[in-house]
């Protein structure tokens, strides 16, 4: 059994003097009021985040980032459950096949636990039922170019009829929300951010919103829609939640910490999309987030080789569009939360118990008797300089690079296994590929 305490243990919202009982990898007892066994104090001890959207890149591209490297870093950011994005992989994970070889390649590799999202793109609509019963906790399509081509975008005729089936499913529709129109860019600098930002306005993204809006209005499916950057999307799913559809948001650290202001010309290592915009959209974002608009944050960890990155010649129009952030996003979120007002509940809140809840993790993402003893122990208060050099990431290219960040991962447990210790992974790969039997 493991004993472990601290004077801040993160239980039912309160931070309070507490000691856990770990039995085969789950809580057993939680004693408020007493510190005794392993003390981890003046640390608070939490549930462990749940990161809901990682594109992991193996099968097929694990030079981009690969299962080891990725849930290396996770574990190092306090991570313990990752759920891996459909594509880049190849094969893509469109089909049953491709759903078992991503876990098969997964298998061995993990530091922390994966599951896994289906995709949805035209013509594979008599896959996603099989994928669902093998354990794939939703499926994800684009509204616009997915960035590859053999994930091809969907359409709302494509969609109709696989929002049926994962309704009969009981698993959400998670929406890369961008419908895209013609633009004039003239001779806009490729190098300049301000040209990015244009070639990709908040409208697309409104009108990508108010679409899904109206399917799950027709169709009663859940529909998920990732990384919303746009703070003019917002009234659309306050009137869709006050309605009483099933829609659900996220949004990104990127968006909540960094600014378009901030972005020099030439530094594509800011490039995502949707692109990170201006300072007054991102307290819009904020606001709605505390409001509930917007239900939680995940990283869209999305790395690339430094050569996609196109950090040669600067162009963001070619570069590929992806912000790493996996290792940093407790640290990245918390240092503009707490500069808000907000505290450790909220911030578990956001980036465990909302992600786990969309994927169906529902062991995961508090500390009581019979759930996971995924946990983390972290200092709030501290702060340190991001250093590249000790990023477990594949490719350290990150827009956080010597930023300073309020916060300190000093260990992350897996089902009461220690796999993180402060400064590195602890023992082999523990972690596992969640399917249908687990």
């Amino acid at each position: 059994m493991l004993t472990l305490s601290s004077s801040r243990v993160l239980v039912e919202g309160r931070l309070v003097p507490a000691t856990l009982e770990v039995e085969e990898g789950r809580v057993c007892r939680v004693a408020e009021g007493r510190v005794e066994g392993e003390d981890v104090s003046p640390l608070v001890l939490m549930p462990a985040l749940v990161d809901a959207h990682v594109h992991i890149n193996e099968p097929g591209r694990t030079e981009w980032e690969g299962f080891a490297t990725a849930t290396r870093a996770a574990a190092a950011g306090g991570v313990a459950t990752l759920v891996d994005m459909p594509l880049n992989s190849i094969p893509v994970t469109t089909t049953l096949d491709a759903l078992h070889r991503k876990a098969s390649a997964a298998a061995g590799q993990l530091a922390v636990d994966v599951a896994f999202w289906g995709g949805v793109v035209p013509g594979n609509a008599a896959e996603l039922a099989p994928m669902a019963a093998a354990g794939a906790r939703g499926f994800k399509c684009f509204l616009c170019h997915s960035g590859i081509d053999d994930f091809p975008r969907s359409t709302e005729a494509d969609l109709r009829p696989a929002m049926s089936i994962l309704r009969e499913a009981d698993r959400p529709l998670l929406v890369h929300a961008e419908l895209e129109s013609e633009l004039r860019q003239d001779d806009a600098d490729p190098r300049a951010y301000a040209t990015y930002l244009h070639s990709r306005p908040k409208e697309w993204e409104d009108r990508a919103v108010a679409m899904i809006v109206n399917l799950v209005r027709e169709t009663g499916c859940r529909a998920h829609i990732v990384h919303l950057s746009s703070s003019t999307a917002l009234p659309i799913l306050r009137a869709a939640r006050a309605e009483g559809l099933p829609i659900t948001a996220e949004t990104c650290p990127h968006y909540l910490c960094l600014r378009a202001e901030e972005v020099s010309d030439g530094d594509t290592t800011y490039k995502c999309a949707p692109p990170i915009r201006e300072d007054a959209n991102r307290a819009a974002l904020w606001a709605a987030l505390a409001e509930g608009v917007i239900d939680f944050v995940v990283s869209d960890h999305s790395p690339c080789t430094p050569a996609l990155k196109r950090l040669d010649t600067g162009n963001f129009l070619d570069a590929w569009g992806g912000i790493a952030s996996l290792q940093l996003g407790l640290r990245a979120v918390w240092t503009e939360a707490a500069a808000r007002g907000h505290d450790v509940a909220t911030i578990s809140r956001w980036m465990t118990a909302g992600p786990a809840a969309l994927a169906g993790l529902r062991d995961r993402g508090r500390i009581a008797p019979g759930f996971r003893a995924d946990l983390v122990a972290w200092d709030p208060d501290g702060a340190e300089v991001v250093d590249v050099a000790r990023l477990f990431h594949r490719h350290p290219l990150t827009p956080y690079r010597d930023r300073r960040l309020r916060g300190r991962v000093a260990a992350t447990w897996l089902a009461g296994e220690r796999v993180y210790d402060g400064d590195n992974i602890v023992g082999p790969p523990r972690g596992r590929p969640l399917l249908s039997e687990s």
